[in-house]
């Protein structure tokens, strides 16, 4: 018998929290205030466009004023009232769409408009990927998608596709229109609201590019489904599948009801109101959120919800996304910190002197991958938006570009990785659901999120070129 000891299994390198990152750097902005020479820019509010602008040239220096131990930890404090009005429209538009699920609605309508695609192999894939799209640019949907994966690989196998084609023509859908994220509350609306821009501005840019994210995730999904059914050994599950053990995975989803098109005509109507309501009167969050909850008032009492499930409803979507709700305030902490240590202006100033002489197109691309390499840490949407446009936004000042850009280049950034990224609890539910191994889905999907980045480079170049505001 051998006398050696065993050695300890070596552990698995995991992703920190996003929390416990968040607080690192909460540190090191603290830390560097002691480090960092002070400095600010002068900034003064445009009176057209009411928004607070820096004024290039400005930056001088100023006396230090570091940021102590205890000044760091009330910054998170500090930071959750500076970001509560984007924390409680969060948490209320949250809890709207958890009574909306609650009616059933969604999942029934979703289901009657896919099984309806039975047997109807040309429009299975892309009507499938443009109804979840709709969810995608409205309520921005991930996790919500997870259900319908089993009805999606179902259909998929019976028309001799494989559960790959079954999944992405549900996800994918769903994260196109993500990408094109046109209403999508918690990552554009939250971003315009820290950039000081009318919520769902450029629009219009934003649907066109979305017709291309869309046209080539079909035709890529198209292209592979058809390859597995001519030839099955193309598939990336090729010898793995196990068709027994995901049939098993199936939910039990209402049929639509006369009750259910009430909500989705409650919806519709609701979601109509919002976009007048912020083109024809600038409404802003307080409003916005204000329309939301009544949206969902309606359609939880049409929907046949008592009262007490009403707000349980409501209560329980509200928390499902805490975790994405708080994160702003810890996010915006990094911000108190560096304005507190008088540091940002500085960091601010040493980045524009640096790229400053380089194209713009450069410039944007660069906040592009940047915001794609911290989807990697911080996958909340609307938490890396509170992170990152407090610097963004007053590099673009100082670059003359369009505030709006910088939006796009988050928004493009954030989303284009959500599919491959390990940290997303979405894309990992869905492939749990599925069956489907993470290294086997990347060698599947990297072709397309390289087509999308592609198409979101040429957007941005666009925007920069035409001056999308």
């Amino acid at each position: 018998m051998s006398t050696h000891p065993l050695k300890p299994a070596k552990k698995r390198f995991s992703v920190p929290h996003t929390y416990a990152i968040l607080f690192i750097i909460i540190i090191l902005a603290a830390l560097a205030s002691y480090v960092l020479p002070a400095g600010e820019f002068e900034r003064v509010k445009d009176v057209a466009s009411g928004k607070t602008v820096v004024v290039n040239g400005s930056y001088h220096p100023v006396e230090s004023n570091p940021v102590s131990f205890f000044d760091m930890f009330k910054a998170i404090p500090e930071g959750m009232q500076k970001g509560a009005q984007i924390i409680f429209y969060i948490f209320i538009v949250s809890g709207v769409f958890g009574i909306i699920r609650q009616t059933g609605a969604i999942e029934a309508g979703i289901n009657k408009g896919v099984r309806h695609l039975e047997g109807r192999e040309k429009l299975l894939i892309p009507a499938s990927m443009f109804l979840f799209s709709i969810g995608g640019f409205t309520m921005g949907m991930a996790e919500e998608s997870i259900i319908f994966v089993p009805i999606g690989i179902a259909l998929a196998r019976a028309m001799g596709f494989d559960a790959v084609t079954g999944t992405a023509m549900i996800t994918m859908g769903a994260a196109a229109g993500f990408m094109g994220g046109m209403i999508n509350p918690f990552t554009v609306g939250v971003a315009q609201s820290l950039a000081q821009l009318p919520l769902f501005s450029g629009l219009t840019f934003r649907a066109v590019v979305y017709v291309f994210v869309l046209a080539f995730a079909i035709w890529y999904v198209m292209r592979y489904a058809y390859r597995v059914k001519a030839d099955p050994t193309k598939s990336v599950l090729y010898g793995v599948e196990n068709h027994a053990s995901q049939e098993q995975t199936t939910v039990d989803i209402p049929d639509l009801n006369a009750r259910h098109k009430l909500v989705f005509l409650v919806m519709v109507c609701g979601l109509a109101f919002n976009v007048y309501g912020v083109f024809k009167y600038e409404w802003f969050l307080t409003e916005l959120t204000a329309s939301f909850l009544i949206m969902g008032l309606v359609a939880g009492l049409v929907g046949g919800l008592s009262v007490n499930t009403l707000f349980d409803s409501f209560v329980a979507g509200a928390r499902a996304v805490t975790f994405g709700a708080l994160i702003v305030g810890f996010a915006r902490a990094i911000t108190v910190v560096l304005e507190d240590g008088k540091i940002i202006d500085t960091m601010i100033n040493s980045l524009t002197s640096a790229i400053g002489h380089l194209p713009d197109a450069v410039n944007v691309l660069a906040m592009f991958v940047i915001q794609a390499f911290l989807n990697l840490f911080i996958s909340s949407g609307s938490g890396q938006a509170a992170t990152t446009m407090p610097i963004m936004v007053p590099i673009a000042d100082l670059l003359g570009i369009q505030r709006q850009i910088a939006v796009l280049a988050f928004q493009y950034g954030d989303a284009v990785t959500n599919s491959i990224i390990p940290t997303s609890s979405a894309l990992m539910g869905y492939l749990a659901v599925a069956g489907i191994p993470y290294e086997k889905w990347v060698k599947f999907i990297w072709k397309l999120l390289l087509g999308w980045a592609v198409i979101a480079s040429i957007a941005l170049i666009v925007a920069v070129t035409i001056g999308v505001s």
